[in-house]
Formats: structure tokens, C-alpha cells, sequence
């Protein structure tokens, strides 16, 4: 059995867990990851969603598009998971959200032509 990985919000109302392994993941520069976070991108990891789950509370839903749902810390705020319709499979989950974000470092970037010009790669 792999490791399990753990995450959750700022304030601790809601946790998560995965199984390990090697996903995909990215930094995704597009203007709703933006906006919805207050950052000039959000990284991501995409885990089946087979091997995710909710330990502890129940995130908000936000439909942030005709494609996806964002859900985030009703509390605090923290911007934990994204569905997207093209991807059913999958869970996106925020590296920043993990207890040891520095373990996972994104390996690409996505929607970069939608970069804010002083971010660098």
C-alpha cells in the first residue's frame, strides 16, 4: 500500500487523504484560477477520485464555470478541490492545501498565455 497523503484548509474545518503516488500536476495561470484564489495561479494535482476522500467537513460548492466546480473552506477560505466536466475521473486538489506542499512540485504550466506579465517560470 502507498503513503497517504494528507491536506486541508487554513483553519482546519475540513481534511483530506489520498493514496500516494505519481500524479499529474501543474500551475495553472488561467483568470478564474485567479480570481477565485487571489493569487497569480493555483498548482494542482490531479488524483483519481477513487483514491480521495473527505476525512473531516464538507467543503462549499462555488460553480466557477459551465465546465467546473471549485469547493473551498466555508470558514476560512481556502481553496481546496476543483471538478472539471472533462475529467470526470479526477479530482484537482491544491498542492498549497497539503500539509507538505514542498514534497510536490508541479511539473508543468497550463494556460500560459494567460500569464500576468511579471510572473516568471
Amino acid at each position: 500500500m502507498n503513503k497517504i497523503i494528507e491536506g486541508g484548509c487554513f483553519c482546519g474545518s475540513v481534511r483530506y487523504s489520498f493514496e500516494s503516488n505519481d500524479y499529474l500536476s501543474a500551475n495553472c495561470h488561467c483568470s478564474i484560477c485567479r480570481r477565485t484564489s487571489g493569487a497569480p495561479f493555483i498548482s494542482w494535482m490531479a488524483i483519481p477520485l477513487t483514491y480521495f476522500e473527505y476525512n473531516e467537513g464538507t467543503p462549499r460548492k462555488l460553480i466557477s464555470s459551465s465546465q467546473g466546480t471549485r469547493y473551498f473552506c466555508k470558514d476560512c477560505g481556502t481553496p481546496l478541490t476543483c471538478l472539471l466536466d472533462e475529467y470526470p475521473k479526477y479530482i484537482y486538489v491544491t498542492i498549497c492545501s497539503l500539509d507538505t506542499p514542498q514534497d510536490f512540485k508541479p511539473n508543468s504550466d497550463m494556460y500560459v498565455e494567460d500569464m500576468l506579465g511579471w510572473v516568471k517560470t
